[in-house]
């Protein structure tokens, strides 16, 4: 099939990396992250997205707008955070840790909101 399209192996090979999805090649890992360091915040979110593959949002912390990364959709869902508990504007007490390298995000452990705590991880 690749004489037949006029690629060699290892063209097809670059094409098929060039064509992988992109959740996939930005998909990061948590040793980015600095489980030594908790942070524990109580704000209004902002910019929430219920999507995958992982959730996110914007909050508020110490003078600047971080970046909140969730878990799956259907990880939240299973433990049973809703969209409606992370709406816009509502309050929500997030548990997770920051970046090691000083980037405004954190990685989210634990969301509490509406008098209910969900373990994310």
């Amino acid at each position: 099939m690749l004489k037949a399209l006029g690629l060699t192996a290892p063209v097809a090979a670059a094409v098929a990396v060039m064509l992988a999805p992109a959740a996939a090649v930005a998909h990061h890992g948590w040793g980015s992250y600095d489980a030594e360091k908790t942070i524990r915040v109580t704000a209004p979110l902002s910019d929430v997205a219920w999507r995958n593959p992982h959730g996110t949002a914007k909050v508020a912390y110490q003078g600047k707008t971080w970046d909140v990364v969730l878990a799956p959709v259907a990880r939240m869902e299973a433990r049973g955070l809703t969209p409606a508990m992370l709406a816009p504007g509502k309050a929500v007490t997030l548990e997770g840790y920051p970046r090691r390298d000083g980037t405004a995000e954190m990685r989210i452990e634990r969301v509490t909101a509406g008098g209910k705590t969900v373990e994310l991880r």
